[in-house]
């Protein structure tokens, strides 16, 4: 860990006097941001500089999605598959973003440039399906529409 990331975690450790449990949120968004994402011995070095296990550290990381535990591709892909995105296609999206990658959803693709993941929820229902590119909403996304993004994102 660098000393400038162990520093800041210090820093958000110090804002919960109630414990450093609150803090692991804020450490894991830091590690992330410095690491790309979570690999075993960052999550082992997170626990540390908090004082926890790094059991509890990656039952935390585990359980949201915005944690990676896995290394991701350079671009990121993430399709609403909640039911108002269900119920107008999100499934078609998703698959059409399988076969226009050649992976399957939970993967990268073969030339390490998209991860593509299903998520539970992105908070856009009134503008189903919603499509998160690189953390910015793309909204109404169809099937027809994901050629022209898997273009975009390999920059062709």
């Amino acid at each position: 860990m660098t000393p400038n990331l162990y520093e800041a975690i210090q820093a958000e450790r110090g804002k919960y006097p109630a414990g450093s449990e609150s803090a692991v949120l804020p450490a894991l968004r830091l590690a992330q941001a410095e690491h790309g994402w979570l690999s075993p011995d960052v999550i082992r070095e997170v626990a540390d500089a908090l004082d926890e296990t790094p059991a509890y550290v990656k039952s935390i990381a585990s359980f949201y999605d915005q944690f990676h535990l896995a290394p991701i591709g350079e671009h990121l892909v993430e399709v609403c598959t909640n039911v108002s995105c269900a119920v107008v296609g999100a499934q078609q999206v998703v698959e059409a973003f399988e076969n226009g990658l050649g992976c399957r959803a939970g993967e990268t693709s073969a030339d390490g440039k998209v991860t593509l993941r299903a998520v539970e929820c992105l908070g856009g229902c009134g503008w189903a399906t919603i499509v998160a590119v690189d953390h910015h909403y793309r909204t109404h996304v169809e099937a027809d529409d994901v050629p022209a993004i898997v273009e975009e994102l390999r920059g062709t």
